[in-house]
């Protein structure tokens, strides 16, 4: 048991408070200074780690006939930089954007071959979005997390491949079929079809 936590089956008198304590409550919840310390060395290393990730992946305006194609199947939208930025928007509506991120950092880390690099950016996949310390923790099950577990001993690029291929069904089933209904994507639908009628 940890210093901040007390036994349930012992109520501690009003006036037996822990040295330091900054509030009336008895857990960690509080904004004690070491809680703070955590937060403040959380947030740092979090921002360091989002500058990996560009906010946005570099992409030419979708033309009518690719906005269509991506209602037509999942593998269109996601093979789409474009879809892909549209798409992440929609998710992080959702409160779902690890998701993509999470997706978006396996295939890059595919690309790699230098070892060091490979080791580096699997360490940091891992923290950001496995961890069930993360934030960002994707929802993944026991099997596939004892995989990533074994082979974190020894990271190659495919590490992640049965996580990914987990998330990717997950966003494919769960979110997909609430984008193509989303305000978002219709919106887009409209616009590129108005623009195109008009040119």
């Amino acid at each position: 048991m940890s210093r901040h936590e007390t036994s349930p089956t012992t109520v501690q008198p009003a006036s037996n408070h822990r040295p330091n304590a900054c509030c009336f409550c008895w857990c960690c919840c509080c904004s004690c200074s070491w809680n703070e310390d955590r937060e403040r060395a959380w947030r740092a290393s979090r921002e360091t780690k989002l500058e990996t990730i560009p906010n946005c992946e570099a992409c030419a305006k979708p033309s009518p006939e690719e906005v269509r194609g991506w209602a037509q199947s999942f593998d269109k939208l996601m093979k789409s930089p474009a879809g892909r930025n549209v798409f992440r928007e929609f998710l992080r509506t959702e409160y779902s954007e690890e998701n993509m991120l999470f997706w978006l950092a396996c295939e890059e880390l595919k690309t790699e071959c230098n070892k060091h690099t490979i080791d580096e950016k699997a360490r940091m996949i891992y923290e950001d979005y496995i961890s069930i310390l993360s934030p960002k923790e994707v929802s993944l099950d026991s099997r596939v997390r004892e995989v990533i577990n074994r082979k974190m001993q020894e990271p190659s690029s495919h590490t992640f491949d049965d996580a990914q291929l987990q998330i990717y069904t997950l966003m494919h089933r769960d979110s997909y079929p609430r984008f193509l209904n989303s305000a978002i994507y219709k919106s887009l639908l409209q616009s590129v079809s108005r623009s195109s009628s008009e040119s």
